[in-house]
């Protein structure tokens, strides 16, 4: 179901819930019907997120929603108090709140940020259920003051966009992998980018052959179903800089001949194409958010499969930029066909890159669920990525590009092997995805722990999160050549 979120000065007629913020001091509305003390009695506090349910005789359902002290109202605090107001009111059907404009005080930045927790939290991958959910939250009116309702409505536009686009990548990367293939993939790029003004062009297995992108030609040998590198270019008039974004779009990832364990963390690898949703979804918003950047985009899309054309350990593969590599594990896939996007990225002279793919366990075990990995060859790029995802929420923390571990990758038959050994994995991934960017600027996210949740927890639904694609989106409209 698609949520809806309109701005006006006063609740409508058919709300049949009220979100009323509460801070954790000062006054508490009128409307809220519950004093102070009675509020703390039933346990409520006005923390950060915290809600409570008002069940009220006739009239629409309240719900007290906290927001804390004055100093803790950050986006990413009023995102998830939006998350969990949204959640709170799930059984209704049309909800008001102020929370865009606490104590009269409405700020852009705070309306997207509501505007992104309200639909974010409201998302739900049902197209596989025979019992389909009826009903539920399906508008959110936001209220404002008449001297800042502009304000709060260029705010809830922009969040309910973003918003939009992840909830994309969602559904892409909580798509089976029988229903969606590398040409799936392709043609849902393309319906895309003519929605949007993006530039597309979509090469298969024969143009790939003739391009040399022998990384995406050897991951795809095992599969009955052809590979798909997308080309997507967004142009806006007199850019101001220009960034390439090249996605991993593993549609499924059995691990090749290195076969991955019958596990829970097997079932997920539908979810290996996270990198590539993250790229199309980010660049679907850019015409619409007048960004003023160039971006380029490369969809890397292949399934990894075991068959008896599968490519082999010890096999050489040759890449798009000449450069060769050895194959010690057919699991270590994800880095062998961005070799190729990477390769091909540098060719468009970008100002920089940017590379997101669900590349390591390493990285899950050294960082965990709710942080992201990142690496690259220029700390000030760097820097401004992980900036990004602090601003948005995405957090991220710096790992080395230690060089000294480049020789784990020597090989004796090839330029390099593809992997560097059981230690390090997340840092040898990356040094071996530097062998690919020339001297362009680079940062490399590593997702591979925070592409799923398992419970809802703030902004997060269950399943595929879409980790990076609001980080892209911010990176990109915020751009400029330093």
């Amino acid at each position: 179901m698609t949520l809806t979120i309109d701005v006006a000065r006063s609740a409508p007629r058919d709300a049949d819930a009220v979100g009323i913020p509460v801070a954790s001091e000062g006054t508490v509305s009128r409307s809220l019907g519950l004093t102070r003390a009675r509020l703390a009695e039933l346990g409520f506090e006005g923390k950060p997120g915290q809600t409570l349910v008002i069940p009220t005789a006739s009239g629409a359902t309240v719900i007290a929603i906290g927001v804390g002290a004055r100093k803790d109202r950050t986006p990413a605090a009023m995102r998830n108090a939006a998350a969990a107001l949204a959640r709170a009111a799930a059984k209704c059907s049309t909800l008001a709140t102020s929370l865009a404009d606490v104590d009269g005080e409405a700020s852009r930045a705070t309306a997207q940020a509501v505007a992104e927790g309200l639909v974010l939290a409201s998302y739900r991958f049902t197209n596989h259920k025979s019992d389909k959910p009826k009903g539920g939250l399906s508008r959110v009116v936001l209220l404002a003051g008449s001297a800042s309702e502009a304000t709060v409505r260029a705010g809830a536009q922009r969040g309910s966009l973003i918003a939009g686009a992840v909830t994309t990548a969602r559904d892409l990367a909580n798509t089976p992998p029988a229903y969606l293939t590398a040409r799936h993939l392709a043609e849902r790029a393309e319906e895309i980018a003519a929605a949007n003004g993006l530039e597309i062009e979509v090469f298969g297995k024969d143009e790939l052959e003739r391009m040399g992108c022998g990384g995406m030609l050897g991951v795809n040998q095992g599969s009955v179903e052809p590979p798909r590198l997308v080309k997507l270019v967004y142009r806006p008039r007199n850019p101001s800089g220009h960034v390439a974004l090249v996605g991993k779009g593993v549609m499924y990832d059995s691990g090749g001949i290195s076969l991955k364990p019958s596990d829970g963390m097997h079932v997920m690898m539908k979810m290996d194409m996270s990198g590539a949703a993250a790229v199309l979804a980010a660049m679907s918003t850019l015409k619409a958010l007048r960004c003023k950047t160039q971006v380029t985009g490369y969809l890397c899309c292949t399934d990894n499969l075991p068959s008896g054309s599968a490519f082999k350990l010890g096999d050489v593969l040759t890449f798009r930029n000449g450069k060769t590599a050895e194959i010690h594990n057919t699991d270590a896939e994800g880095r062998l066909v961005l070799a190729d996007g990477l390769s091909l990225a540098v060719e468009d002279k970008p100002d920089a890159i940017v590379d997101i793919a669900t590349l390591t366990g390493a990285v899950l075990s050294a960082l965990g669920t709710r942080i992201a990995g990142v690496l690259g060859n220029d700390q000030k790029w760097v820097e401004r990525v992980r900036a990004a995802g602090e601003r948005v929420d995405e957090l991220m923390w710096q790992l080395p590009l230690h060089r000294e571990y480049r020789k784990l990758l020597d090989s004796n038959v090839a330029d390099m092997k593809n992997v560097g050994g059981p230690y390090g994995g997340a840092i040898t991934a990356a040094l071996f995805l530097n062998e690919f960017v020339a001297d362009v600027p680079w940062a490399h996210l590593d997702i591979a722990g925070t592409m799923n949740s398992d419970s809802e927890d703030g902004w997060l639904s269950r399943g595929a999160t879409a980790f990076g694609t609001r980080s892209l989106i911010e990176l990109v409209t915020s751009f400029t050549r330093s």
